[in-house]
């Protein structure tokens, strides 16, 4: 897996706990919805359906099995109590980062460096 790929599913926790924050979903579902709010994100759905069992075992989301509509039944997953708390360790940690890199990139624009090529 290229490096960038590595990085990006390190938060892909965050990223599924705040698609369920907004509304209880499949992993088909939720899936889709991190490609469209988020395009340069490349994650298969392999990796959301990992995550999700993990997030499952981890007390952070529950799921239920919808037979409401017709074809094959779907496991729909709801955020719990546990997983808003985690929501805002991410929220947390992530403007942490923010503000690292806001840093990096202010102090880079004042070495007035020439322009590349």
């Amino acid at each position: 897996m290229p490096k960038r790929a590595k990085r990006q599913y390190r938060h892909i926790s965050a990223f599924i706990l705040l698609c369920l924050a907004r509304q209880s979903m499949h992993g088909g579902a939720i899936h889709a919805a991190l490609l469209a709010r988020m395009p340069g994100l490349k994650i298969d759905t392999g990796a959301v359906y990992r995550t999700l069992q993990s997030l499952e075992a981890e007390g952070q989301v529950v799921a239920v099995w919808d037979t409401s509509r017709p074809g094959p039944a779907r496991k729909v997953y709801t955020l719990t109590a546990e997983g808003l708390a985690k929501l805002e360790v991410w929220k947390q940690d992530i403007e942490h980062r923010l503000g690292i890199l806001e840093q990096f990139l202010s102090d880079y624009r004042a070495l007035d460096l020439p322009p590349s090529r």
